[in-house]
């Protein structure tokens, strides 16, 4: 089977995801554009359609789904109740890149929360996203796009190989707006706890007057012994097959020259830097990912998808501060290096 394409790159026809909505309804996989990632998604409320998504990813059945909404009155059938601090949190962000763990209702199948009594919901902003969710009159359950344990999908050219022939039908709306999945937070005492940290940052929930703590599994590797809440904290994610280290210092200078001294005892190697420091590593195979925070997070998945195709010994990644949207692309970064990491 092939998929069907259709092309939203320049001109939104809205009329065009009538028939990908059908396909929603009718328990086929759509792969669809949001402002984070492009999704891969199902119908919420059918176990049988959302096991076509672990099933076309090749995704561990004990990692939960985020189920997409278009409205606040959706919420009334998928959870139990909603607490101040989380409408707050809806008020200020959605439609956004931030997804919320609440307690579910029944009627979200247990393989769309691996068994756990939550689920994480959220209200993307891409258009083409909150018209598939109108038209289909569904509760998408969408994880990104990508065989598991790659890098996640931004762009239709990255991830049309992996996936094309396990979709109904294939949306293309060009490279996504973010480039990092969502913030994933959970209201616990009062408390906002960031478990996956998004484009929606520490600082910007505790401007609304909130205390925020960020998981420690954020930065380290998963510990193997508390539940997991959310997508992209269990499993190796985000990683090309070539071995990668992720390198930083708060100093330019220091940061540059470790990379340089690693450079040194391994000749074939393939340096990812920020555009100030391109021309700084004596290296003839460098990606090059911009200097803003929004730059890197926008272009990270692309290259870290092209890595592979250079045929080096080793990956060096410079890092960014872990503050803000840093925070976000450092989570990433480390387990695409699978947490091999230096601070000089």
């Amino acid at each position: 089977m092939i998929s069907k394409y259709i092309d939203l790159r320049d001109k939104l026809d809205f009329s065009k995801l009538i028939a990908p909505a059908k396909a929603i309804c009718d328990g086929k996989l759509v792969l669809f554009p949001t402002e984070t990632v492009y999704g891969i998604g199902a119908n919420a409320l059918d176990s049988d359609a959302v096991s076509k998504i672990f099933k076309a990813k090749g995704r561990n059945i004990d990692n939960p789904l985020i189920v997409h909404i278009s409205s606040i009155k959706m919420l009334d059938d998928l959870v139990l109740s909603i607490n101040e601090i989380e409408k707050s949190l809806m008020d200020n962000f959605w439609p956004g890149p931030l997804t919320i763990i609440l307690n579910k209702k029944d009627v979200i199948p247990s393989n769309v929360t691996c068994g756990l009594d939550t689920v994480g919901i959220r209200m993307p902003s891409n258009q083409i996203a909150l018209k598939l969710i109108e038209y289909s009159k569904l509760p998408i359950a969408a994880p990104s796009a990508n065989i598991s344990g790659k890098p996640s999908g931004t762009r239709i050219e990255d991830i049309v190989a992996e996936l094309d022939g396990k979709l109904e039908y294939i949306i293309d709306n060009g490279i996504t707006q973010i480039g990092v999945e969502s913030t994933v937070v959970r209201v616990i005492d009062n408390k906002v706890h960031i478990l996956r940290p998004g484009k929606i940052s520490k600082e910007q929930i505790e401007n609304l007057g909130f205390y925020v703590d960020i998981d420690k599994q954020v930065l380290n590797k998963y510990d193997g012994k508390e539940k997991v809440l959310s997508p992209g904290v269990k499993y190796r994610h985000y990683a090309p097959s070539t071995k990668c280290i992720l390198v930083y210092s708060d100093d330019n200078k220091n940061m540059v020259n470790k990379i340089n001294s690693i450079l040194s005892d391994n000749p074939n190697s393939l340096i990812m830097c920020k555009h100030s420091n391109f021309t700084k590593y004596n290296c003839k195979n460098k990606l090059n990912m911009g200097d803003s925070l929004e730059e890197i997070s926008h272009n990270m998945f692309t290259l870290l998808r092209k890595v592979d195709n250079y045929n080096v010994d080793l990956v060096i990644i410079e890092g960014v501060e872990a503050k803000g949207l840093g925070l976000a692309i450092m989570n990433r970064l480390m387990r695409a290096c699978s947490h091999n990491y230096i601070k000089c």
